[in-house]
């Protein structure tokens, strides 16, 4: 959705944007081009191949125009001065190029080890995930992150089914799922949810979203844009919730807003456009994988 992108944020010479999740580039060299020849770029993606794909993608045009760091979304705040952007993306979720690598063990298409990891350099795969927690925790995993509706007969037949032999591979955790659960007919691959919920819990992907739109709230500068790209529910309710927060005239404590006790503040952000904006019928012929995305824009009082 660049183009969609550019149109929120409205790239100009001079200004200051971030890419949370910087993937390939893409989004990034879009920016950068709009911005031409005084805008600035800050870069950040926790896998390592992404930065290394991404440098070698803007260096040979924008050198001296975009640094990237390899670190979490979450962290812009400790790099990026307060106060400093007038524009930030984050384009959530798995890339095609992680989804497309079988050792990377996000697919059950084609069998790789059951990894998941978004940052290498951490400890924890889904391979421990799954051989390590109790039923319950899993349960509360697959339905939490992933919706599964059968979320407790999945983790009690892998739980009996790890008894006499670990589960290491990705084909090996699919077919379990697709066993117990035969597909029927059915378009969508019976694993799909719990491959989901297994890959955000590994990499706290909900954790990692909270904070890194606090962060983004503090960077914007006043009129600072930031757009947010989700692919699953789950994403968009959280960058829905932190919406209505930072927009309300109001706030009030505990976990009830009750009308009557409500105190007046000043919103901190407001919505650009109300509806989410999805993507239209050239990029779902080019991308086939965009047709979940929703983009959802917020601009900084």
């Amino acid at each position: 959705m660049a183009a969609e992108v550019l149109d929120a944020l409205k790239p100009r010479p001079g200004g200051r944007y971030a890419d949370g999740t910087i993937g390939g580039g893409g989004h990034a060299e879009k920016i950068l081009d709009a911005s031409s020849p005084t805008g600035w770029l800050f870069g950040f993606d926790q896998d390592g191949v992404a930065v290394e794909a991404a440098t070698q993608r803007l260096e040979p045009k924008f050198a001296g125009r975009f640094e990237i760091r390899r670190a979490n979304f979450s962290e812009m705040g400790e790099w990026i001065p307060a106060g400093s952007c007038d524009g930030i993306v984050l384009d959530l979720g798995v890339s095609s190029p992680q989804l497309d690598v079988a050792e990377r063990g996000f697919s059950f298409q084609g069998e790789g080890p059951l990894d998941m990891r978004m940052d290498s350099r951490q400890k924890l795969t889904a391979a421990d995930l799954v051989n390590g927690t109790g039923p319950e925790e899993l349960a509360k995993i697959f339905w939490e992150y992933g919706g599964e509706r059968e979320s407790r007969r999945f983790a009690r037949a892998i739980v009996h089914d790890r008894a006499q032999r670990k589960f290491e591979t990705t084909t090996q955790l699919a077919g379990l799922i697709e066993r117990i659960a035969p597909r029927g007919g059915k378009k969508a691959h019976p694993a799909t949810k719990i491959f989901q919920a297994l890959r955000i819990a590994v990499n706290d992907e909900m954790g990692s979203l909270k904070s890194g739109l606090d962060a983004a709230s503090k960077i914007l500068k006043s009129g600072g844009r930031l757009a947010v790209i989700t692919f699953h529910s789950l994403e968009d309710r959280v960058v829905k919730e932190y919406g209505r927060e930072k927009t309300r005239d109001y706030t009030f404590t505990g976990d009830v807003d009750v009308p009557e006790l409500r105190q007046p503040k000043a919103p901190v952000m407001k919505w650009v456009e109300r509806k989410a904006i999805t993507p239209g019928e050239a990029e779902l012929k080019d991308n086939p994988r965009s047709r979940s995305a929703q983009l959802r824009v917020l601009e900084k009082i």
